[in-house]
């Protein structure tokens, strides 16, 4: 593609100022451990909601959305809850508020906090630590496989006349000048930048949704379309029928196995709706709050999420992908059976938006690629420096060594992480594997850890165990990740019951410490009546219902809002203004039984209330 001088030039300028970013954040970030990876606990919750934002707002998933709204249509708001989505919803209404009441570093340390340190708590710490590294790995393959695409189409210079090999040497050098400023900027740098990107992403997503609106009419769009593309609404059947349109579509929705598509609805809110239970998994999600300044402020980041990223990122989702359907289709069909859904964003992009803001768009979205992979590298050293060398390592090292060792870390995790990338398919591989297969196995454990006292360390590490090995078993059948996750759960589930009742509880103290701290509802009455015989005064927590209400509120204004921008770009207005009036009534909700409930610490207890400052300061530092 020949991108004209000015859209090189602001490509050009945006990679220097976040090199630029990188390094001059470094002196501050590298003065400690706590400084690189949580950013001291200093930065307020809107940057780090920004900053969460743009890390969720990749190339690679953005590529993918596009191409299920262009398949799936309206009813395609449905599938990202494979992720699930709406896991920010639990996160914002309680779990935020319960894991950064620990005060702890990384998820790995909070197994620590929960189990305390005997052979079942150091075998789970392992575990956690194995599922996150393994994480990085898949999330850093998913980035560079998404990275590369993208620029291949984009880029003018053609490094390899194999556009495949073309495709690796693009993402070997955007992971490069990524990984320069992670590694030297620590969470600083991938925050402050993440900021500037989504900015710039917020501007290129309005723009593209307004050019959208100016060249498609809804009439345009009817007659490319399938009837009942446009809404939201589904039976036992999906009933989209792409005959005499785009038949590779109709082989794409057998492919998927999603033409049941109740089934497939009940599927993914069941596991969501447990893996949202489970709490974040340990990536840069969870890193994000325990980095906040308090607990309340950590469900205001999560809260800030929601809100400000869906609209604008759906605005040019779905703008890309009108355009898409009418003016791309021959393209489409003329691919037969070879046709790539993944370059439906390129097209769009390469053919409907202006020099300058081509740029812009351009230099946004190699902002998400950066923003994504940067955060899912500061995650790499956060679990092998703080959680394997300084726990069972080296425990009194230099602050300086931790830090250099992590700029070490960081640089083998991208090398892995990307040569996996050479070998990966496709993006809905990947994306299925991850959420289906690797966080099903993680479900199980994680959801049992915050709502059951007589859970131990042994059941964990058996549960998580049993769902790592799981999920590998699964690369290798042809069984849908998705489909085989209610058995993955079951094993998961019956390995963490059999590890947990033919072994001892935890230590009463470390489930006092536990519940004291964190205040978790659930089945945790025996820890209670043990913590009351001398502090009567420590009540339980008593909002289940509340929260739960909350959540199931929240979950209906994260549709609306999502839904919304969809409706506008599609010029649906009626629709439009529907969701406006569900997301006005279920925020005043939310603001009325959610935000003026909100407590940093339980607030009955004196313990809970002098050991504020032991628990906002993370453990890695006592």
């Amino acid at each position: 593609m020949n991108l004209s001088t000015l859209d090189i030039g602001i490509i050009g300028f945006y990679i220097v100022i976040s090199l630029a970013i990188g390094f001059w954040i470094s002196n501050r970030a590298s003065k400690n451990i706590n400084g690189y990876f949580l950013g001291g606990n200093e930065m307020p919750w809107y940057y780090l909601g920004l900053s969460n934002a743009s890390g969720m707002f990749d190339i690679s998933g953005t590529m993918w959305m596009v191409y299920i709204l262009f398949i799936y249509g309206l009813k395609s708001i449905f599938i990202p809850w494979l992720w699930p989505a709406f896991n920010q919803i639990f996160m914002m209404i309680f779990l935020s508020i319960w894991l950064r009441r620990s005060g702890v570093m990384t998820g790995a340390e909070w197994i620590t906090f929960r189990f305390g340190e005997n052979l079942g708590a150091k075998l789970s710490h392992i575990s956690v630590v194995v599922f996150a590294l393994l994480g990085v790995l898949g999330f850093l393959a998913y980035g560079f496989v998404g990275a590369g695409k993208f620029a291949v189409a984009f880029l003018p210079w053609e490094l390899s006349a194999d556009p495949h090999t073309n495709e690796i040497y693009y993402g070997l050098i955007l992971t490069a000048i990524t990984t320069v400023y992670v590694v030297k900027g620590g969470m600083f740098s991938v925050v402050i930048t993440e900021v500037v990107q989504f900015v710039i992403m917020t501007i290129a997503c309005i723009a593209i949704g307004v050019i959208a609106m100016q060249q498609v009419s809804p009439e345009m769009l009817a007659k490319v379309t399938p009837e009942g593309w446009d809404s939201i609404l589904f039976s036992w059947q999906l009933d989209l029928d792409w005959s005499g349109i785009l038949q590779s579509a109709n082989d794409k929705i057998v492919d998927d196995g999603w033409s049941l598509f109740s089934v497939f609805f009940m599927l993914v809110l069941f596991k969501g709706f447990l893996q949202s239970l489970a709490g974040p998994a340990p990536n840069y999600d969870m890193q994000r709050v325990l980095s906040a300044k308090t607990p309340v402020e950590a469900a205001k980041m999560s809260w800030i999420v929601n809100l400000v990223l869906l609209f604008p990122r759906y605005m040019m989702v779905t703008g890309l992908t009108i355009l898409a359907l009418v003016y791309f289709m021959d393209d489409l069909n003329a691919m037969g059976s070879d046709v790539d859904f993944e370059q439906i964003l390129p097209f769009a992009l390469k053919n409907y938006v202006p020099s300058g803001l081509l740029g812009l768009v351009i230099a946004g979205l190699l902002a998400t690629f950066m923003s994504t992979f940067a955060a899912t590298t500061n995650a790499a050293p956060a679990y092998v420096v703080n959680d394997i060398y300084k726990k069972y390592i080296n425990p009194n090292a230099a602050d300086k060594t931790y830090v250099h060792l992590s700029y070490i870390v960081s640089i083998v995790f991208v090398v892995a992480g990307t040569s996996i990338g050479l070998f990966v398919p496709s993006l809905n591989d990947v994306i299925l594997w991850i959420v289906s297969a690797l966080y099903g196995g993680y479900t199980a454990a994680n959801m049992l850890k915050w709502y059951w006292w007589r859970f131990n360390g042994f059941g964990y590490f058996i549960g998580m165990l049993t769902g790592i090995v799981a999920a590998f078993v699964m690369m290798f059948t042809d069984l849908s990740p998705l489909f085989g996750f209610p058995i993955l759960f079951g094993l998961c589930l019956l390995g963490c019951l059999i590890g947990t009742l033919s072994t001892k509880p935890e230590d009463i103290k470390v489930l006092s410490n536990f519940y004291i701290k964190t205040r978790p509802w659930g089945f945790w009455k025996p820890v209670l009546a043990e913590i009351q015989k001398t502090q009567p005064h420590i009540k339980p927590n008593i909002d289940f219902k509340r929260d739960m209400v909350n959540v199931v509120v929240g979950i209906i204004w994260h549709l609306s809002l999502t839904a919304a921008p969809i409706f506008m770009v599609i010029q649906q207005f009626q629709a439009f203004g529907v969701a406006l009036v569900s997301i006005a009534i279920t925020s005043l909700y939310l603001k009325i039984f959610w935000w003026d409930n909100m407590r940093d610490y339980p607030d009955d207890s004196t313990e809970a209330s002098s050991a504020v400052s032991e628990i906002t300061e993370p453990l890695a530092c006592k």
